[in-house]
């Protein structure tokens, strides 16, 4: 998979002062309708105005590509907020779960206390018996924020468990931890 394409700076739909840049292989839509689609898949995958919190109308992205041209990751100018899978779905890179951080609690987080924060903030995994307060809304295989109980974001992952086996379950893993914020 190469990224070796010409970049494309191209005004967002909504906002006159945002540029999405196209890296990668070609395709027939536009940056700036591509950051329209995603912000749409992110409303349906982390709730209602996910979208902008994820891609704000004031902000620059670059959307990298597979060499299909199917938009692959997106970047602001100096980290990766997203991964857009095969499965039509985001996986979060950690500034993308802090900018989730903005949604209103419990959307997509995962609470847990003093005793595991300093391992999950090093981006090991999650198990049941420590997690204090779970979404009720997450099933297994959802992106969620690894948050410790005072709000402050730790890691970013994969749950493993709905939110019911989380907070029942004395063990077993409950969140597949794909990056800490010391990683």
């Amino acid at each position: 998979m190469s990224d070796d394409s010409a970049s494309t700076a191209v005004p967002d739909a909504d906002a006159d002062s945002t540029a999405a840049t196209d890296t990668g292989g070609g395709g027939g839509s536009s940056p700036a309708r591509d950051i329209d689609a995603l912000r749409t898949v992110a409303d349906y995958q982390f709730g209602a105005g996910a979208g902008t919190t994820l891609f704000p109308t004031d902000e620059a992205f670059e959307i990298r590509r597979s060499t299909g041209g199917r938009p692959r990751q997106v970047h602001t100018i100096d980290t990766r907020l997203v991964s857009y899978g095969v499965d039509g779905r985001f996986t979060l890179g950690v500034a993308g779960g802090r900018r989730l951080l903005e949604l209103p609690v419990p959307a997509n987080r995962v609470v847990v206390g003093d005793e595991s924060e300093p391992f999950v903030r090093e981006g090991k995994n999650v198990f049941a018996k420590f997690v204090d307060e779970v979404d009720p809304e997450i099933r297994p295989g959802d992106e969620v924020l690894v948050v410790h109980e005072q709000g402050e974001l730790l890691a970013v992952g994969r749950a493993e468990l709905s939110a019911d086996g989380m907070v029942d379950f004395d063990s077993g893993m409950a969140v597949k931890v794909r990056e800490g914020v010391d990683d």
